[in-house]
């Protein structure tokens, strides 16, 4: 009697681990990651991103996006720490250089209308001082995204940021190669089939 009730506890002790090693392997096949990882995971997957490849950091509102390209991952930090983490690492890279684009409708607001916004721009400025900033429709920036994840590797950074429109979406493009030369070699290319 007593060894059937040791033997009955072994059991559900068991039981108990081979559903808890099931819910964290479960985890990890849907690309979450925990949220102290975020800035290592990061750092392990930019060299291995091209151009075409997105870098999203996005406000706490921004929909979980889902897809077999897309990877989430929480910073619990606001979007300007997140940024000034992936600028620098985009900056050690050799392959790649960022293209930074914001909503549209971001330049439309104030402060009266998004209390903070004044600061946050601040900091935006500071983060990226010389760098040619793009603007798109909210819609129109999920269109391009949307299409690059049908193909390409999206990382999506959450931040605790409650500031509408305020997040950044960064396109990669080869920091070797431009459009220049890409004109270039295309016109040697149809000169000699001619």
């Amino acid at each position: 009697m007593v060894m059937k009730k040791i033997v009955n506890k072994l059991l559900v002790i068991i039981s108990l681990f081979l559903v808890m090693g099931c819910m964290s392997s479960a985890d990890q096949k849907a690309g979450s990651v925990p949220k102290s990882d975020w800035g290592e995971v990061l750092s392990q997957k930019i060299p291995l991103l091209g151009h075409r490849n997105w870098i999203l950091i996005v406000d706490k509102a921004y929909p979980a996006p889902t897809g077999a390209n897309i990877l989430v991952l929480d910073s619990k930090k606001q979007i300007p720490e997140v940024l000034d983490d992936v600028v620098q690492l985009l900056n050690k890279q050799h392959h790649v250089k960022p293209i930074f684009y914001f909503d549209k409708e971001f330049d439309y607001l104030d402060d009266g209308l998004a209390p903070g916004l004044k600061e946050y721009k601040e900091s935006l400025t500071k983060l990226l001082p010389h760098i040619e900033k793009r603007s798109l429709l909210h819609e129109d920036v999920f269109g391009k995204i949307d299409k690059a994840a049908d193909l390409f590797q999206i990382i999506v950074v959450k931040t605790e940021s409650l500031i509408p429109y305020s997040s950044v979406f960064i396109e990669l493009d080869c920091k070797y190669w431009d459009a220049n030369r890409e004109k270039i070699l295309r016109e040697r290319m149809t000169k000699s089939t001619e």
